[in-house]
């Protein structure tokens, strides 16, 4: 529903520009004509129509940074050097002081940990920062015209409609990243008028400048979607020598006392009593080599804002580092990272023609190639976690000759 500014690419220079065709041969005035039909069959007003179409035309670049798909994939340490530097880190910690009423006041009301907020907010946007400048009607207009998700970018244009309509918002006050996200928490706009919130009750949700909207709708999402106050997150573990991976489930939830009967055991420190009757998954972001997780219920609400295990992670990780946690004691095995995609097609197929069945090769790695690729290490004797990495590759096209 949420598209973080790290996933959507901000920063990237936008240079306007013009163009009279679609590949496909519809021009933007085409387009633009039949959806100006279908915005007020919609119920958006003439004037607000006016506003978002008169004289818009469509940005190029979008359509390039829509299309693009990175060849290499960013190992999850690279990202979380990032997503938890020591600069985001001592940053958070500057904003939720300069913002501790408000931030905790948002989080009492709304439930959720306060220092979750405001590591969302620092991935979302740089504690504000930098919430993207882009003209979010311009670059939903490019994505629909483009077409390759057309009817989504025709429901989020009719979705800003409504917010104008409604007084949330200014037709100049609509700026986000490139995809479409608004505001310090990039919110899409379908997500903005279900969850948005109005803090300082002034009658609009101003997600864009007031620190109270942004974090309230954020805490709002977080509520709605399931946060358990006074849960953990993640939990980084240990796993015992001759850890059974051929029996391991990456979907399968238990107990963390189960898991403990397993040999499991915190990274740190013993276990909590008040963890041990929780329910919990064991991910393995970089597979059995790599610092392993126990992850909670408020791990998939995390999800709900941006779908991305490494942005979860991020997300958690950073929240207990601005509350005066330690790093994660890995380490990663940065000798083994994750292959490209042009390897991942080249293993996907070789799956296949083993008789591991990965889907058809596409290069994204999935739970589908995942799993075929844990079927091959165990019928090979290896470790079978199922890490889509160099080491996995190199096993898998030797197999295959």
């Amino acid at each position: 529903m949420i598209r973080s500014l790290l996933a959507a690419g901000l920063g990237l220079a936008l240079i306007s520009t013009t163009a009279s065709a679609q590949p496909d041969g519809e021009s933007f005035a085409d387009w633009k004509a039949g959806f100006r039909g279908r915005l007020s069959e919609a119920g958006t007003s003439d004037e607000t129509v006016a506003s978002m179409l008169d004289g818009l035309e469509p940005e190029m670049r979008i359509i390039e940074s829509d299309r693009s798909q990175p060849e290499f994939v960013r190992p999850i340490w690279s990202y979380l050097d990032i997503a938890a530097s020591d600069l985001r880190i001592r940053n958070g910690r500057n904003a939720y002081a300069e913002n501790r009423a408000t931030v905790d006041a948002v989080a009492a009301q709304y439930q959720v940990r306060p220092e979750i907020l405001v590591a969302i907010w620092g991935l979302e946007s740089s504690y504000g920062a930098i919430p993207g400048n882009n003209d979010i009607v311009q670059a939903l207009a490019t994505l629909a015209w483009e077409g390759r998700r057309r009817t989504w970018a025709e429901g989020e244009l009719i979705a800003v409609g409504e917010m104008i309509d409604r007084g949330f918002a200014t037709r100049d006050q609509l700026t986000g990243s490139w995809a479409g996200a608004m505001g310090q928490m990039q919110f899409i706009p379908s997500t903005y008028l279900e969850r948005a919130q109005d803090w300082d009750g002034d009658g609009r949700r101003n997600i864009w400048t007031h620190e109270g909207d942004a974090l309230a709708s954020a805490a709002n999402l977080l509520s709605r979607a399931g946060w358990v106050m006074g849960a953990p997150a993640i939990l980084e573990i240990d796993l015992p020598e001759g850890f059974d991976f051929a029996a391991w489930q990456p979907s399968d939830s238990r107990l963390v006392a189960q898991w403990a009967q397993l040999g499991i055991s915190p990274a740190r420190g013993e276990w909590q009593a008040d963890h041990l009757m929780r329910s919990a998954r064991l991910e393995l972001p970089a597979g059995g080599s790599g610092p392993g997780f126990l992850t909670f219920e408020n791990f998939r609400v995390i999800k709900r804002y941006n779908n991305s295990t490494s942005y979860a992670i991020g997300v958690a990780h950073l929240a207990d580092r601005i509350a005066g946690g330690e790093a994660f004691e890995g380490p990663w095995p940065e000798g083994n990272p994750p292959i490209n995609r042009t390897q991942t097609r080249e293993l996907q197929a070789a799956l296949n023609g083993l008789g591991f069945n990965s889907g058809t090769p596409d290069g994204i790695a999935g739970p589908n190639t995942r799993a075929a690729l844990r079927a091959f290490q165990r019928s090979r004797g290896l470790l079978a976690d199922g890490y889509v990495g160099r080491e996995a590759y190199t096993a898998v096209m030797e197999a295959a000759g």
